[in-house]
C-alpha cells in the first residue's frame, strides 16, 4: 500500500490526530467503520489468507491501527483482550515485509510466554499462508539445534520470548542487522515480569533505525513511562478503556477458606459442560485442583509453569478440543490462551493486581460471545475486591450457594480501610514504581528458564509481591528459581 492510499483510506474513514500535553499523537475515528479487509488495498497473497482465515469486519483496534502502522508510525495500542490485537500488527507487517524477497529476519515478536508465541505464530502462519513469508517461534524448554538449523534457512519473521533470543543472540546463531519492525506483544506483562533488562540487551542487538510496536489489554502510568523509552513520536491507540468486556458478567461469592474447594466443585457442576477456565496462584495448587476435579467426574488438567513444553501444548490441545471441559491454569501460564468458547472464569484465588483480574476475565466473553466471571473471595481478600470493582466502575453481584457461602454481606467490607500490609499490592503505588528495577534485576536471571513464572517462597504470591523486606534487608539472598 503506497502513501497516496493510506492518505486516502484516513480521509475516507474521517481520522484525526490531535496531541496532548505530553505531545503524544492519537489517533481517533468518527462513527464510520471499515466494512471489509479490502479497504486496506492489502497484497493479493495477504487478502487470500485473509479469506481463508474468515476474516469478515475488522475490529476497532485492526480499522486504527492498519493504517498507522502502514506509514510506519510507532504504535501503542491498548485494546481489550480478545479484540483483535495480533492481526492489527501481523497483516501491516505481513504487507512490510511483501514488499521485498530478501530471506532475513526483519519482523520481531517478542512475548512473555510460550504460549503466547505459539498462539501468535499460528495466526501469522494462517495469514501468511498464500506467501513464501518464512516465520517461526524461539523459546526456553525446547531443544535449541532445531531452531538453529530454522535460523539458517532464513525467516522474515521471529517470535520470540526473551531469555531464549538472548541465548541465540550472545551465540551469534541469529542475524538482526536487517530488522524492520520490532513488536512487543502483552507490554504491561513484560515489564511486570522483570523482563526490562532483558529487552534493553536484545534492543542494543537491532538495529537503530526500525519501526516499533507495543501492543496490550493493559498499560499502567509507571509502566507508560518506561515505554516510552523503546518508543519514538509513539501514536497511542486506546479503543474505549482497558477495562474487562462488556460482555463478561461478573458475580463474587463470600466464602472461607475450609470451603473453597467445594464451593468450586459446586459452581463446576452448574456449567453444564461448557469449557471453564479456572485461575489458580501458585503452581501446586494448580495441579493439586485439577485431580480433585477429575476425581469428582469431571474431565480437567492443569496448566503451570513446572509442566514441560511437550505436556504444555498437551493440556491446551486437550481443552482447545474439548476433550478436558476444564482448565486449571496459573496466571503466566495462561497467557496466549486462545479458545474462544470459553464459557466461564473462575478465580479460585483473586488476582493480586487488577491487570491480573483483566487478563483473567478477558478469556471469556470474546469476539462479542457473552461469558461469565466467578471470583471466590475470603473475609481478607475483601480490600482488592474494593479495587477492582473501583476499576471496572461497578460493584460485583454477590452470589451464594447454600452451605458453602457466608451469609454477611460484602458491603461490609467493601468501606474498610485497605490495611496498611497490603497497599503496596495496588499497581499504581509508589511502592510498585521503588521496586521495579529491583524486581527486574532479580527476574533477570530467571527469564532464561524453561518457564517465566516465578513465586515467592513465603508466601505463594507473584514475584514482586510482598518482596519488599527481602530485598532492603538481605540484598544477598537467594533469587527464586525458575518454575
Amino acid at each position: 500500500m503506497h502513501m497516496d492510499d493510506v492518505f486516502e483510506l484516513r480521509v475516507r474513514l474521517g481520522s484525526r490526530f490531535f496531541n496532548n500535553n505530553n505531545s503524544q499523537g492519537y489517533f481517533q475515528m468518527n462513527n464510520q467503520t471499515i466494512q471489509n479487509f479490502n479497504s486496506f488495498s492489502f497484497h493479493p497473497l495477504i487478502d487470500g489468507g485473509i479469506q481463508k482465515a474468515g476474516y469478515q469486519t475488522p475490529t476497532p483496534i485492526q480499522a486504527q491501527a492498519i493504517p498507522l502502522i502502514l506509514e510506519g508510525h510507532d504504535i501503542m495500542g491498548l485494546a481489550q483482550t480478545g479484540t483483535g490485537k495480533t492481526a492489527a500488527f501481523v497483516l501491516p507487517i505481513l504487507q512490510k515485509l511483501m514488499a521485498s524477497n530478501r530471506r532475513s529476519t526483519r519482523a520481531l515478536i517478542l512475548v512473555p510466554t510460550r504460549e503466547l508465541a505459539e498462539q501468535l505464530y499460528t495466526v501469522i502462519k494462517q495469514l501468511s499462508q498464500k506467501t513464501k513469508l518464512q516465520s517461526m517461534t524461539i523459546y526456553g524448554g525446547v531443544a535449541t539445534f532445531p531452531q538453529i538449523r530454522k535460523l539458517r534457512s532464513g525467516v522474515e519473521i521471529v517470535v520470540a520470548c526473551p531469555g531464549r533470543l538472548l541465548d541465540h543472540i550472545s551465540r551469534g546463531t541469529i542475524d538482526l542487522r536487517q530488522l524492520e519492525v520490532l513488536v512487543l506483544d502483552e507490554a504491561d506483562q513484560m515489564f511486570d515480569m522483570g523482563f526490562l533488562p532483558d529487552l534493553k540487551d536484545i534492543i542494543k542487538a537491532l538495529p537503530a533505525k526500525r519501526q516499533n510496536l507495543m501492543f496490550s489489554a493493559t498499560m499502567p502510568e509507571e509502566i507508560r513511562s518506561l515505554a516510552n523509552e523503546i518508543l519514538h513520536n509513539p501514536k497511542t491507540i486506546q479503543i474505549a478503556n482497558t477495562q474487562p468486556a462488556s460482555t463478561v458478567s461478573h458475580s463474587v461469592y463470600l466464602t472461607d477458606r475450609e470451603n473453597k474447594t467445594a464451593l468450586l466443585m459446586a459452581l463446576l457442576k452448574q456449567a453444564e459442560g461448557k469449557p471453564v477456565l479456572v485461575f489458580s496462584r501458585t503452581k501446586h495448587q494448580a495441579t493439586r485442583l485439577a485431580e480433585q476435579i477429575s476425581r469428582e467426574g469431571i474431565r480437567a488438567t492443569a496448566l503451570q509453569g513446572n509442566m514441560s513444553q511437550a505436556k504444555r501444548q498437551q493440556a491446551m490441545e486437550g481443552f482447545r478440543r474439548k476433550y478436558f471441559q476444564v482448565l486449571v491454569a496459573t496466571d503466566i501460564a495462561a497467557r496466549g490462551i486462545d479458545v474462544s468458547d470459553i464459557g466461564y472464569v473462575i478465580n479460585y484465588d483473586i488476582p493480586d493486581t487488577v491487570q491480573a483480574y483483566t487478563h483473567r476475565i478477558g478469556r471469556t466473553g470474546r469476539a462479542e460471545k457473552t461469558g461469565q466471571a466467578f471470583t471466590l473471595v475470603t473475609k481478607s481478600d475483601l480490600y482488592l475486591l474494593r479495587i477492582i470493582e473501583r476499576t471496572i466502575g461497578k460493584k460485583i453481584e454477590q452470589c451464594s450457594v447454600e452451605g458453602l457461602t457466608l451469609t454477611m454481606s460484602i458491603d461490609e467490607g467493601r468501606n474498610r480501610k485497605t490495611p496498611m500490609k497490603h497497599r503496596r499490592n495496588n499497581t499504581n503505588s509508589r511502592f510498585e514504581k521503588r521496586s521495579f528495577e529491583k524486581r527486574s534485576n532479580d527476574n533477570r536471571e530467571n527469564s532464561r528458564g524453561a518457564s517465566h513464572e516465578y513465586r515467592s517462597k513465603s508466601n505463594g504470591r507473584p514475584n514482586g509481591h510482598f518482596q519488599h523486606r527481602r530485598h532492603r534487608n538481605n540484598n544477598n539472598a537467594s533469587r527464586p528459581a525458575a518454575q
